[in-house]
């Protein structure tokens, strides 16, 4: 709806309860799993048989909370190694790849950043099986020329930051580069005709100017990763990430402890988020 055009009251009100119902449908899902987190029961399920915090800290079996339960916990940890990992060299090469594509032109340039942007429209599944396969064949390859074993590219935990950072790391690129696109040149020039080197002048201004953005691509590169599910499936070892956990514990049956795990993200990402909103704001 345009503001400025003139409409029929049904059309407004129309409007209004579609907008409405559009957030409800967002956050009704959202809403009962973090109901069921708090329900006096083995079953996430009606009928409501009380409140309880047993998910969260429970011992005793069956209610064996969250923060007792070793695979769920051991799971967070190794997401948080996976999004720590992923998240740095998305930074790192997305900054790079952010001045590459704004400050430079070369040939072929147009056809290098179609090339960044495939990741965005390959289904997730499909890149970790060809990550899987390609990385597969050449551990075959190494092995057979020097009898060594590659167990870096066997499926586990290095193929599971690979995969993931393939794609974030146009995520991260497109956070930053829309950044660097406003950033005044006369700034560095100015900084150079005053002495200073070219890398001091980016390292002093324009990474500072930057770090907004650095920060949200950081932000979302973790809360991608924590999420991935595709890509990781694919690529997974014995050590199992969060979502993967929560998958084989979800084909046994579910229980209100996923509906705990699922709050805690819910609430994690929400803070991230919100982190990273104030530090822009602070530095915008």
């Amino acid at each position: 709806m345009i503001p400025t055009i003139p409409q029929a009251r049904l059309i407004k009100w129309s409007y209004r309860a579609y907008v409405t119902l559009f957030f409800v449908y967002l956050a009704l899902p959202l809403s009962v799993v973090c109901l069921f987190a708090f329900h006096n029961s083995v079953f996430p399920a009606l009928p409501w048989e009380g409140f309880t915090t047993a998910w969260f800290f429970g011992t005793d079996a069956p209610f064996i909370g969250v923060f007792h339960e070793r695979s769920i916990l051991r799971a967070i940890g190794t997401s948080a190694f996976v999004a720590a990992w992923v998240a740095g060299l998305s930074v790192a090469v997305g900054t790079c790849n952010a001045f590459l594509f704004v400050r430079h032109d070369f040939r072929g340039k147009g056809f290098l950043y179609i090339l960044m942007l495939l990741p965005l429209i390959i289904p997730g599944v499909i890149l970790g099986i060809s990550i899987l396969v390609f990385a597969s064949s050449v551990a075959n390859t190494l092995e057979d020329a020097t009898d060594l074993w590659f167990d870096g590219l066997r499926p586990g935990l290095i193929l599971v930051i690979l995969g993931q950072f393939s794609f974030i790391t146009t995520f991260t690129t497109l956070v930053i580069s829309a950044r660097l696109q406003k950033f005044d040149l006369s700034l560095e020039e100015a900084a150079l005709n005053l002495g200073a080197t070219k890398w001091g002048a980016v390292r002093q201004i324009t990474l500072p100017f930057l770090m907004p953005a650095i920060v949200g691509a950081g932000v979302v590169a973790i809360l991608m990763s924590f999420e991935n599910f595709n890509t990781t499936l694919m690529l997974v070892g014995s050590d199992s990430p969060l979502t993967i956990t929560m998958f084989d514990k979800l084909k046994q049956g579910s229980t209100p402890v996923l509906n705990a795990v699922s709050l805690l993200l819910i609430i994690i990402s929400a803070l991230l988020g919100l982190l990273s909103l104030l530090f822009q704001r602070s530095k915008g």
